[in-house]
C-alpha cells in the first residue's frame, strides 16, 4: 500500500511540475517582446493532454501559446503532439 501512495504523490508532483510549463502563462508577454519558439512548441505539444485537463479547471492555462514566432512554433507543436500518437501504434503491432 505504501508503494501505491508514493506513486500517487509522485504523479501529482509531476503533474504540478508540468503545469508550471504550460502554454498561456505570463512568460510570453506581448509587451516585453518574448515569443514562444520551436522548442517551446515541441514541449507544449508533448504536454498538451495534461494542459488540456488542467485547462478545464484553470482558465489561465491554455494548450497552445498564442504569442509565438509563427510556423516554427506550429511545427514544434505538431511534432510534439504527433509523437505521442506514433508511439502507441508501434506497440500495438504484432511481431
Amino acid at each position: 500500500m505504501k508503494k501505491h501512495t508514493l506513486l500517487i504523490i509522485l504523479t501529482l508532483a509531476l503533474l504540478l511540475l508540468l503545469a508550471a510549463c504550460a502554454a498561456g502563462n505570463e512568460k510570453f508577454d506581448k509587451e516585453a517582446g518574448r515569443k514562444a519558439n520551436f522548442l517551446h512548441g515541441l514541449w507544449h505539444g508533448i504536454i498538451a493532454p495534461i494542459s488540456f485537463i488542467i485547462s478545464l479547471f484553470n482558465k489561465t492555462v491554455r494548450i497552445y501559446e498564442i504569442n509565438n514566432i509563427g510556423w516554427a512554433y506550429d511545427l514544434g507543436f505538431l511534432i510534439g503532439v504527433g509523437g505521442l500518437g506514433a508511439g502507441g501504434s508501434y506497440s500495438a503491432r504484432r511481431k
